[in-house]
Parts: structure tokens; sequence; C-alpha cells
């Protein structure tokens, strides 16, 4: 196996097709951060490091900083498959989680090139399939206009959707517009990213159920310290809660299990801080009789394509949340997961299936550091 001979931070704005609107931020256009590891015979891994002050606290700057320094210094020089490198990578700096994510996928992503084989197949106990289904957002927003996007998805194959909810908006009133529009057979999901307390999530969940919306999940309802709160809802409703913000660590997983605070949890790399932590996380669920459910940030193809390869190998029967990369209106890399309908398509190369950066990227190089410089230095 060869090593680790260079690494580097690049960024790639990317307009989004639409805009993205939660409870908390709005955005039209992503500054997507990738990690690219180079082998000694040229193989290239990638990663993807998810960046909002709002959610995990990161932004290009800090990744860049982390990576040139600590995460540089774990990876450069090491075979990709050796099997200390994640913990290295945990130990190596606090916090900065999608910094981490993005360095430990982008050398899974090497060592799997390396051992010819899909991410997703190096990683799991069993054989990992080749295609999952996946969710479609769509942002908060009055109910006509909901029930329009809703309509348009659905009509281009998609069988379950996720609603983004907020005080701003008549949460049951877009709802029914919503059900209304799609029909009796699509799956809803909702998402509140913790705009509500735990009186008012009751009120508003019990009022949906009133109205016979069937909803499959509620998600993260509430302020995710509030664990209390959390399990409050979960008690006192029939619909399905899910843990998202909550959720970071396999250590969370157990609280939440604990306190009977979820009956699903949403894993994502950018929280965890890479795959090892995210393998832990959906094994400790798994074992305490939690839902999983593999979500991603608003990322590219790449940090996509890692999720998928995780959700393959954890939780193949679930309709998972992997919509965003499909949300830009370009990808910055030629390969990785192919959504048609509600299907992603994980292909059928080595690693992720990413073969390089798109002819029309245009990245800005954050960082580039090299085992021969750093040795020499």
């Amino acid at each position: 196996m060869t090593a680790v001979e260079r690494i580097r931070v690049l960024r790639v704005p990317s307009p989004l097709v639409r805009p993205f609107v939660t409870a908390v931020r709005r955005t039209d256009h992503l500054d997507v951060v990738l990690v690219e590891v180079t082998d000694t015979d040229g193989r290239r891994g990638y990663g993807e490091a998810a960046t909002s002050w709002r959610v995990t606290g990161e932004s290009p700057q800090s990744v860049a900083a982390a990576v040139a320094g600590p995460l540089a210094e774990a990876v450069l020089g090491r075979h990709a498959c050796d099997p200390g490198i994640p913990a290295d990578i945990a130990r190596s700096v606090w916090g900065n989680a999608a910094a981490r994510s993005a360095v430990e996928c982008a050398v899974a992503d090497l060592a799997a090139q390396q051992r010819g084989v899909a991410l997703a197949q190096m990683i799991s106990a069993l054989t990992a399939p080749s295609r999952l289904r996946t969710d479609m957002t769509l942002s908060a927003g009055e109910p006509a206009v909901l029930a329009s996007l809703a309509a348009e998805h659905v009509t281009a194959g998609f069988g379950c959707l996720k609603i983004k909810v907020s005080v701003a908006h008549d949460t049951v009133a877009g709802l029914q517009a919503v059900r209304a529009a799609v029909g009796p057979d699509i799956t809803l999901r909702i998402d509140a990213n913790q705009a509500w307390g735990a009186e008012t999530a009751i009120r508003v969940i019990r009022a949906a159920e009133d109205a016979g919306l069937a909803l499959e999940l509620v998600e993260q309802p509430v302020a995710a310290h509030d664990l209390d709160a959390l399990a409050e809802v979960t008690s006192a409703v029939d619909t399905p809660i899910m843990a998202d913000e909550s959720v970071r660590t396999a250590h969370d997983v157990r609280m939440i299990a604990d306190r009977g605070a979820a009956a699903l949890v949403n894993i994502k790399l950018a929280k965890t801080g890479g795959l090892t932590e995210a393998l832990a996380a959906a094994e400790t669920a798994r074992a305490a009789g939690l839902g999983v459910v593999i979500g991603c940030m608003m990322e590219s193809h790449v940090g996509v394509s890692a999720a998928a390869h995780l959700a393959a190998a954890v939780a193949p029967d679930a309709v998972h949340d992997l919509d965003a990369a499909f949300w830009l209106r370009s990808s910055p890399v030629t390969g990785g997961v192919v959504l048609s309908g509600d299907t992603l398509d994980l292909g059928a190369g080595d690693g992720l299936g990413i073969s390089g950066l798109a002819a029309d990227a245009q990245p800005e190089v954050l960082v580039d550091l090299s085992r021969r410089a750093a040795v020499s230095a």
C-alpha cells in the first residue's frame, strides 16, 4: 500500500438551484470545502467539510487551519489503510468535526481505492447494496408554494418528502396543502430544526395527527440540548420523533435511548467527525432499538457520496435524507452518487467512485502540503 503523499483543501463556490430555507438559516449558494489526499501512485481520495457557523461552528478558513496543522500531521506519510489513522485524526484536534470528517473520509476513499472496493463494502460487515432511496427537502414556505414544489418533486419520482417548518409559517396549513397536492400514498416528514418549545411541538404535532396528515416522523422539534423536552414530546404524541441536532456521537445516542427521548436518530458525518464515530453511533442506535437515518448538511456530491456509502453499510432499507447535492447547479467533481427519481446509485467504482475535480470547478486552493515539503521543513 502506498502512502499519503499530498493533502489539499479546496474551496469551490457553488450556487444552488433555489434558496434553501430552514428555521435557522437561508442560503442561496455554498462554499463547498473539499479535502483531497493523493498517494504516491497518484490516486486521489476526497472528503468534504460542511461549514456553517450556526450548525457545525466551522468556516472554510477554520477547516484550512485545522488541516494545515494537526490533521495533515496525522495522515501525511502514512499508508491510507493504516487502522490507526481514524483514532489519530480524532485526537489530533478538539472539535472541528467537519474538518476531521473530511480528512477521514478522504483517506478512507483512498484506502478503498487501493483495495479495489467501494467504500460501502470496505466498511460493511455484509454485502452493501449499490442503490438507496432518499427523501427530497422542501424549504419552509407558504402553503401554496409548498404544494406546488411537492407536486413537482412527486412528478420527478420522489415518494418521500421532508418539509422544513418554522414559527413564521402555519405548519398544519402547509401540510394540508401538500397532502392535498400529492395524495395519500406519498410519505411526509417534517423537520423543525429546533424551532419549537415542547408545548408548541406537542400542540402542532397533535393537530397534524387530528387532521389525519399521516406524518412518518417529526425531526428535532425542540432545542438540541434539551433532552427533557425531547422526551416530553416523544411521550406525548403518536408520531415518531427523530433526533438530529441532538446527535453528534455514540454517547449522545446512548443518552437519547436511555431517556426515551426519540424513536430514531439522524446521523451526519459532519457532526460525528467522520466514519468511525458515525459507525459507532449507528451500532449504538441499533442495539438500543432506535431507527437510523443517514443525513447530510448542505453538501456537494462528495459529502453526499460518503454519506450514501455509510447508509448502504448501516441501514440499506431506510429512506435516507441525502438530497443536498442535487440542490447544486453543478457538481465540483466528476463521479460519485447519481440520482434517478428518489434512487441514489452509488455506481460501480472503487472508493467513492469520484475520478477527480470537474473541468469547470475552478477551485481556490486554501492548503497544499506534501510529505516531501513537510519532511524538508
